[in-house]
């Protein structure tokens, strides 16, 4: 699988959705495949809030592929021999687009708290610019999960003639307060933390220790992303063995567990950031911009493939369930799968072999 990792720059100014305007500003993505002569072969794929553009393969020196690398790649369920994929950084990301600890223009000092709040849209529209300076302008699909999902949807509503499918997963149509309650304990975490200092912290003042405001947010994350049930299989009730029982620090598995992914994730990922992208899922309303949900909905154009997961207690199955439903009333071309999972929101990401099919067969069909 041929694989390149490039950043595109803009001058021109990127209109947001609050009024405000990005200019220049930079996006990272990355390519596998080849793209064909007329350019029909094209797949977007749409990361979530930790993610990045390392959708597949693995960098020289790494342990651990992309994201979802196990859908991406020759032979696979988006088929690198077949297709050309392309996966974006979102801006107000911190692996390579333009984000909070980016250098504004012309003060070459980073925005911190005054990089403006962007939204889905605001993401889309980015990788809009992205694609039409590739001369792309048709897109045999987009797929993404979670807030990929929600970036698939608002393309579908959004561009109606862009894509023919859209494929999304684990997502919603509009962010439920739930979710939204999920996201505060992270927000206040940061917010809170002595080391946050109101966003003035100095550029990689992570990188070693980490963050303790950023790992206790995370761990609310965790728990919304997985199930009851995944944590009952995978941890039990197990006790660390060299944890006294009776020690008030001791440790069960699941708490373990929680400790070490949460302060790895606060290493790597700026908590500047990371407030950011939540606000933009928080934000995020299908309907926003359109007289109602129906108006918007009936905007699109595209086939659309929803797949919702039953253990899902972050974007509820019902969610994906009511786009279905407003489709079908509309009399719209689309899919409804829910896969039964025990393993929560993160399925998509995890058991790829519940759904890999069903994916590959969209893209054959095109």
């Amino acid at each position: 699988m041929k694989i390149e990792t490039k950043t595109a720059h803009f001058s021109s100014p990127l209109y947001l959705e609050s009024g405000r305007i990005l200019e220049p500003y930079e996006v990272a993505y990355e390519t596998y495949g080849e793209l064909n002569e007329d350019k029909s072969n094209v797949v977007l794929v749409c990361h979530a809030l930790s993610g990045s553009h390392h959708a597949a393969g693995t960098y020289e020196g790494d342990r651990k592929p992309g994201w979802w690398d196990g859908l991406i790649g020759d032979g696979k369920a988006i088929d690198t021999t077949e297709h050309f994929v392309i996966c974006t950084n979102v801006v107000g990301s911190c692996f390579g687009s333009t984000g909070p600890m980016s250098e504004s223009y012309p003060l070459l000092e980073p925005y911190r708290l005054k990089f403006p709040v962007v939204t889905i849209k605001d993401m889309i529209r980015a990788q809009m610019q992205l694609l039409s300076s590739l001369g792309i302008y048709h897109l045999k699909a987009i797929v993404g999960g979670s807030m990929g999902g929600m970036q698939a949807l608002q393309f579908a509503v959004d561009y109606p003639n862009l894509a023919d499918h859209v494929i999304s997963l684990a997502a919603t149509y509009a962010t439920r307060p739930w979710t939204i309650a999920f996201n505060k304990v992270a927000v206040e975490a940061i917010r809170r933390d002595p080391r946050f200092e109101h966003g003035n912290y100095d550029k990689d003042a992570f990188k070693e220790e980490g963050m303790d405001g950023l790992a206790i947010g995370r761990i609310a994350g965790h728990i919304s992303y997985l199930s009851p049930i995944s944590m009952d299989e995978k941890f039990g009730r197990n006790y660390v063995s060299n944890d006294g029982l009776f020690e008030l620090f001791g440790r069960y598995e699941v708490e373990r567990y929680m400790e070490y992914n949460t302060n790895n994730f606060s290493r790597i990922f700026d908590p500047l950031s990371y407030l950011y992208i939540v606000k933009a899922i928080n934000t995020f309303n299908l309907s926003r911009g359109y007289d109602s949900l129906h108006e918007a909905i009936m905007r699109i154009k595209s086939n659309v493939h929803l797949i919702s997961f039953s253990s899902d207690y972050l974007f509820f199955p019902s969610e994906m369930a009511h786009i279905a439903r407003m489709m079908e009333r509309n009399g719209q071309k689309h899919t409804y799968l829910e896969v039964k999972s025990d393993y929560g929101h993160d399925a998509f990401l995890v058991e790829l072999d519940k759904f890999e099919q069903h994916i590959a067969e969209v893209l054959n069909r095109c």
